[in-house]
């Protein structure tokens, strides 16, 4: 794996269908490839992005096998990392997409990740974290099984009595949810499934993202590392997001979809942009997280060098300032 991972990912389906183009129901086969069409322009936004100086080997899609497997296909001929879905798209409770056939989906794709996106709060219901816990680790002990890289998801939507507590999602984000991640590892953790790669939700405190590295890397896990994504949340936060994650040792890259790609596909479809103008908004977006996330990782480095040397300073001269 490498040691940064910067990923662009447009696997999404249903959202795909019914909020960029307004459809419902079976798409016919034109509107697939009117999709399909449209994740092309993401694909080539990332390709730009490497071509204009991202760094390619830290360079990742993830897309999905039904309207991106040409891409995926192109991805690994070109050298990129690539993760693929597994989950059914649109449920909120985890169904694996190809049921008992997931093995062999897995495998014809050969993706660098199999990728999972659960909801799981464990102040919800008991029952259906259980449920999901089960199918997990069947996935995930194939994965390894396998020699198999596994991505997970993690969500932790706030439960209706917790949203009633803190009365604003902003709130619940500060003050419930990084602790609920933290105890979502741990129970993921207990119930046998082990990611490679925790793709999480972005923090605000730099403290709580210590402490989810802490818990995915608990007992013996020193190997696993995480990601923050966006959650289609605005450039501000997603900026403010990846400055803390990339100050945090464990936190090697981002996976931000919609915050990139959004809003460029959408003038595209209204023909008020071109495509090449859609691609190019899609890579400098792209270009924009790396520099973010990179001019991080070096603020941190320089602060622990600083901190190594005042102490190493304070150390020669006998404990004295």
């Amino acid at each position: 794996m490498a040691k940064r991972l910067y990923m662009l990912p447009f696997d999404h389906r249903e959202s795909f269908a019914t909020k960029l183009f307004g459809w419902s129901g079976d798409l016919s086969v034109e509107q697939a490839a009117e999709i399909t069409a449209a994740k092309r322009v993401v694909y080539d936004g990332l390709q730009a992005a490497v071509h204009g100086g991202a760094p390619r080997e830290h360079a990742a899609i993830l897309a999905d096998e039904r309207f991106s497997a040409d891409i995926l296909r192109d991805a690994i001929r070109q050298g990129y990392m690539t993760a693929c879905p597994a989950e059914r798209s649109g449920q909120a409770e985890f169904f694996l997409e190809f049921g008992e056939k997931f093995a062999r989906h897995i495998e014809a794709v050969n993706p660098t990740f199999c990728k999972v996106l659960v909801r799981y709060n464990p102040g919800g219901d008991a029952a259906l974290n259980q449920r999901q816990a089960v199918r997990l680790k069947r996935l995930s002990d194939y994965l390894h099984g396998s020699g198999r890289l596994f991505m997970f998801e993690l969500l932790v939507p706030p439960e209706p009595s917790q949203l009633e507590r803190f009365g604003t999602t902003r709130l619940y984000d500060q003050e419930a949810r990084p602790a609920l991640m933290v105890q979502a590892v741990h129970e993921l953790q207990a119930a046998g499934v082990e990611p490679d790669v925790w793709k999480v939700e972005g923090m605000d405190r730099r403290e709580d993202c210590v402490n989810l590295v802490a818990a995915a890397r608990r007992d013996g896990r020193e190997k696993v590392v995480c990601i923050t994504l966006g959650r289609g949340e605005d450039v501000r936060k997603v900026r403010s997001w990846l400055t803390t994650a990339a100050s945090v040792s464990g936190f090697i890259g981002f996976a931000v979809g919609r915050t990139t790609f959004w809003d460029a596909l959408v003038e595209w479809r209204a023909r008020r942009i071109t495509r090449e103008a859609a691609v190019e908004a899609i890579a400098e977006r792209y270009r924009q997280w790396v520099d973010i996330f990179e001019e991080g990782m070096r603020a941190a480095a320089q602060s622990e060098r600083l901190l190594r040397r005042a102490l190493n300073r304070w150390e020669n001269e006998g404990g004295h300032v």
